[in-house]
C-alpha cells in the first residue's frame, strides 16, 4: 500500500481483499461489523443479490484469519483483533470452479484436489463428500481447527433454473458434499456461507440445524452493501464534483443517486445501495442501467410468463416467502426478492411483507424487459413507443394514445397472441404506462370495487377501464356507475375518464370513449 495524495481507485468489480489493498483501490471498512459476526457465532448463512459484495466479505474474512495485518493498516479492527491467532482457511468459490465445463463433480474433486495441495495433503478417499471430509480432518490435524468460507454455494443450481434435470442432478451433489460439514463440525473453528437463494434439499438447512441464516438479521444488514451514511463518508468528494459539474447542489446530487441506486433493504429501516451500480455511476457520472445488464433475468422473465405474472411492484407476501423453496416449485415474488429485483418496502406487526422495485434503475430496466417479454419483441424497440405514448398523455391526445396501443399489439406474433386473456391486454398495456415515468396505478381499489388504471400527469388524471369483446361505452358506465373517479374528485387537475374495448379478433382495439370531470 502507497501513500498518495489522489484519491483512492474505485474497486468496481474487484473481490479480492489484498489486492484491493495493496494496489490502492477503495474499501469501505465493514471491519466491525465483521468481527461482530466472527466473535458471535460459528455457522452463518447470508443470502444477497449478486455483485452485492458477498465474495468481498468472505475475502476479507479469509485474511483476517490468515493473520495478514498489513491489509488491515488503519482499519477498524486493527487493534481489536489477536493477530498471533491464526487460522487455516478453506476457501471455496462455486462461481470458479468450471462445473459447466468440467460438469459438477469433476469440478469439485478438482478443486479439493488443488486446495490439498496447496496444504502439501493427499487425499486417497473416493468421492467428493469423502474427499472433502478427509480434507477437512488431515487439514485440522496438521494446523488446528478449520475455517470454512464458502461462496456461491447455490451456483449450480441457479445457473441451471431453466433445466431443471440438471439442477436436480446438482442439487443431489451439493447435498452431499455439503453434509460432510455437520459430520466435521468438530474440525471447524467457524463456518461461512453466502449464496443468491436458499435452496430446500441441499442439506445446509435440513441437516446444519445449528447453522444460522443472518439474510434478515438485524444485526447484519449492513454487512454488504452500502449505507447512506458510507457513501456521503468514502465517496462525498467525487459527488460533490459531480454536483458541480452537473450544476446541481450537493442534496440534489445525492437525491437523484438514491432514487436510481439505493432502496435495498432486508425488513429493517436501513436502506442500502448496491455497490457495483454506485461505483460505476460514480466512474463514468451517467445514469445508466450498470448491475440489471450484467446478468439480464431470462430464467425470471420465463418464470413470470409460466405464472403470468407481469405486475409484481407493490405485492404483499408473508414470511413464509422468505423460506428455503424447492427447485420443482419455484415462486415468482420469492425469487425476485432474492435475486434482487424485488426488495422489502414494509414489513407489518403481524409479518406480512410489502415487496416492490428497490430503486429506479431495477424499475426501469424490468419493466422495459417485461414489456419486450410480452410483446415477444427486443428490449430496445418498445423505448421509440414509451416516448410516443408519454407525449400522448401530456397533450391530452387520445387519437394518438388508441393508435400507439394497437401498434403495440400488431407487433406481436399471430401464433403467441393469447385471443382470449383479458389480463393479456391488461398486463401489457399496464406495464407499458407505468414504464412511462409517471404516477400508474393498476387494479386500484375503490369503495366500490376496482379499477384497471390510474395514469397522473401534471395537468391530468386518467382514470381507465378495458373490456374486451364488449364496447368501449360498457367500460365507461362501469366507471360513472362504481364511481371510480370520486376518489380524486379533490384534485385540481382534469379528470379524463376512458373506456377501451379491445377486440381478440382484430388484435386491436376496437372502441374506446371519453368523459370528463373538470
Amino acid at each position: 500500500m502507497t501513500h498518495s495524495s489522489l484519491p483512492l481507485k474505485l474497486p468496481i468489480g474487484l473481490q479480492n481483499f489484498d489486492g484491493i489493498r495493496q494496489d490502492d483501490y477503495l474499501y469501505v471498512d465493514k471491519t466491525q461489523i465483521i468481527h461482530d459476526l466472527v466473535t458471535t457465532g460459528r455457522y452463518h448463512f447470508l443470502a444477497r443479490p449478486r455483485r452485492f459484495g458477498k465474495s468481498l466479505m468472505l475475502s476479507v474474512i479469509k485474511h483476517l484469519y490468515r493473520g495478514d495485518r498489513e491489509l488491515f493498516k488503519g482499519l477498524w479492527i486493527e487493534s481489536r483483533w489477536d493477530w498471533a491467532k491464526t487460522r487455516p482457511v478453506l476457501h471455496l468459490s462455486l462461481n470458479d470452479i468450471g462445473f459447466k465445463t468440467l460438469g459438477l463433480e469433476a469440478a469439485l474433486l478438482s478443486e479439493l484436489q488443488l486446495q490439498s495441495s496447496q496444504w502439501g495433503i493427499q487425499l486417497q478417499e473416493e468421492g467428493i463428500a469423502r474427499q472433502f471430509r478427509e480434507l477437512l480432518r488431515k487439514l485440522a490435524h496438521q494446523q488446528g481447527s478449520v475455517v470454512v468460507l464458502i461462496d456461491e454455494y447455490d451456483k449450480p443450481l441457479t445457473d441451471y433454473l431453466d433445466d431443471i434435470a440438471q439442477a436436480q442432478a446438482n442439487q443431489q451433489l451439493l447435498k452431499a458434499f455439503y453434509s460432510i460439514l455437520k459430520d466435521s463440525s468438530v474440525h471447524i473453528e467457524f463456518l461461512m456461507m453466502t449464496g443468491v437463494s436458499k435452496f430446500s434439499q441441499v442439506s445446509i438447512f435440513s441437516d446444519l440445524n445449528h447453522l444460522k441464516d443472518i439474510t434478515q438479521h438485524p444485526r447484519y444488514v449492513a454487512l454488504t452493501g452500502y449505507t447512506q451514511q458510507e457513501v456521503e463518508l468514502y465517496f462525498g468528494e467525487r459527488i460533490a464534483e459531480l454536483a458541480q459539474q452537473s450544476k446541481r447542489s450537493v442534496e440534489a446530487q445525492l437525491a437523484l443517486i438514491r432514487e436510481w441506486y439505493n432502496g435495498y433493504s432486508w425488513g429493517q429501516d436501513v436502506k442500502l445501495y448496491n455497490p457495483f451500480s454506485l461505483m460505476s455511476y460514480l466512474d463514468t457520472g451517467q445514469f445508466n442501467n450498470y448491475w440489471f445488464s450484467t446478468g439480464t433475468p431470462t430464467f425470471l422473465l420465463k418464470l413470470m410468463r409460466q405464472k403470468w405474472l407481469y405486475e409484481v411492484d407493490e405485492v404483499e407476501v408473508d414470511e413464509l416467502a422468505f423460506a428455503a423453496y424447492d427447485l420443482t416449485d419455484l415462486q415468482v415474488y420469492p425469487v425476485l426478492f432474492q435475486t434482487g429485483y424485488l426488495t422489502i418496502k414494509q414489513q407489518n406487526e403481524f409479518n406480512v411483507y410489502r415487496l416492490g422495485y428497490p430503486n429506479r434503475e431495477v424499475k426501469e430496466s424490468m419493466l422495459r424487459y417485461l414489456i419486450a417479454e410480452i410483446q415477444h419483441t427486443e428490449a430496445s424497440i418498445g423505448t421509440p413507443m414509451v416516448l410516443q405514448l408519454r407525449q400522448a398523455f401530456y397533450q391530452n391526445d387520445m387519437d394518438s394514445l388508441i393508435r400507439i396501443i394497437n401498434s403495440i399489439f400488431r407487433n406481436i406474433p399471430s401464433q403467441i397472441f393469447i385471443a382470449e386473456a383479458e389480463s393479456y391486454y391488461h398486463s401489457l398495456i399496464y406495464l407499458v404506462f407505468f414504464y412511462l415515468g409517471q404516477y400508474a396505478e393498476s387494479e386500484v381499489n375503490t369503495n366500490n370495487g376496482r379499477l384497471d388504471c390510474v395514469v397522473k400527469t401534471d395537468t391530468h388524471i386518467y382514470v381507465i377501464e378495458f373490456k374486451l369483446n364488449k364496447s368501449a361505452e360498457a367500460a365507461l358506465q362501469q366507471i360513472r356507475d362504481k364511481g371510480y373517479a370520486e376518489k380524486y374528485l379533490m384534485d385540481a387537475r382534469q379528470k379524463v375518464l376512458l373506456g377501451v374495448n379491445f377486440s381478440s379478433t382484430d388484435k386491436a382495439v376496437k372502441d374506446w370513449d371519453t368523459d370528463f370531470i373538470i
